[in-house]
């Protein structure tokens, strides 16, 4: 699979603080790559190193299989879209003839403004002026501004930053259609975890600038497996059977319950089959598995890089 974006070593240092340290990204073409980090991780500093915003201290950034330098910058940026920070716009003129001004200078003709405003949902809305729009009206504005020409590439920094609920749920619908809809690849960063989990195939987990996970998002999942709710006719017994051999346990939320670290299949099994053949009457076993924000806090504690 062809890679869209690709960073060897990237390097951002201001004075004494190092933004972004030896990234190594890839994204790979029609992805939906979710960069996730907190606030202050390095991720728009990134976006702005890949877009040629600002120059990096180290390291090598190359997108559409180019390189990203001064001679190269505006031929890439041609097949580009982003929304970095805030959408900009005039908010004294209206969504069409805000589109005209970005429309002139991309050097695109003014009939892909019809198409844009469509994938968006804003085309009814196209004389109303841009103050009087909502924010969320307002962010998707932006993204039509970044899909004018047809870009092979869309960079999306914390497009669902300060949306409502309903807000939040178009924006994400709206992006994970860009691949299939538009033919764009989509690299979007955001804090909100649980989010991005519904739309990206891939991800990228940073924190204090290091890359600490990258890969499949189903990858990450294999980090997802949490403790074991343990439900047993008679949990005297088997707190004796667990602890005789060698198993943590805590108690549950009920008499019954008992909760057990996380295990693989096979141990799982064969203690199953003690508890059963000591007599505690093993009623349920259910795996509490963690949500990607878990792993995401587990992965940053620890500060440590999982493959």
């Amino acid at each position: 699979m062809t890679n869209i974006i690709e960073t060897h070593d990237l390097c951002k240092i201001y004075g004494s603080h190092a933004a972004v340290e030896h990234l190594d990204l890839v994204v790979p073409q029609g992805s939906v790559y979710g960069f996730i980090g907190p606030n202050g991780a390095g991720k728009s500093t990134t976006m702005k190193m890949l877009l040629g915003l600002i120059h990096p201290t180290q390291g090598t950034v190359q997108l559409l299989g180019q390189p990203m330098n001064d001679r190269n910058r505006l031929s890439i940026l041609r097949h580009t879209g982003s929304l970095i920070e805030s959408p900009a716009g005039y908010a004294h003129l209206t969504a069409q003839e805000n589109l005209q001004i970005v429309a002139d200078l991309k050097q695109v003709p003014r009939k892909d403004i019809d198409r844009v405003l469509e994938i968006v949902h804003l085309r009814e809305y196209r004389r109303r002026k841009v103050g009087q729009y909502s924010l969320g009206m307002r962010q998707r504005l932006g993204i039509a501004q970044a899909l004018l020409g047809s870009p092979e590439l869309l960079i999306l920094d914390e497009p669902t930053n300060g949306l409502d609920p309903a807000g939040i749920q178009e924006m994400r619908s709206l992006i994970a259609e860009m691949p299939s809809s538009c033919g764009a690849t989509v690299l979007i960063s955001s804090h909100l975890l649980s989010e991005l989990e519904m739309i990206v195939d891939r991800v990228g987990v940073i924190n204090n600038g290091r890359l600490l996970f990258q890969g499949p998002l189903d990858q990450l999942r294999r980090h997802s497996r949490g403790d074991i709710l343990l439900e047993t006719l008679d949990p005297d017994r088997a707190r004796q059977v667990l602890l005789a051999n060698r198993v943590r346990v805590r108690d549950g939320n009920s008499p019954q319950c008992l909760i057990l670290p996380a295990l693989t299949d096979a141990p799982l099994a064969e203690l199953v089959r003690r508890l059963a053949d000591q007599g505690a009457g093993v009623v349920g076993v259910t795996r509490r598995t963690k949500t990607l924000e878990e792993i995401f806090l587990s992965l940053t504690e620890h500060g440590e890089e999982v493959g």
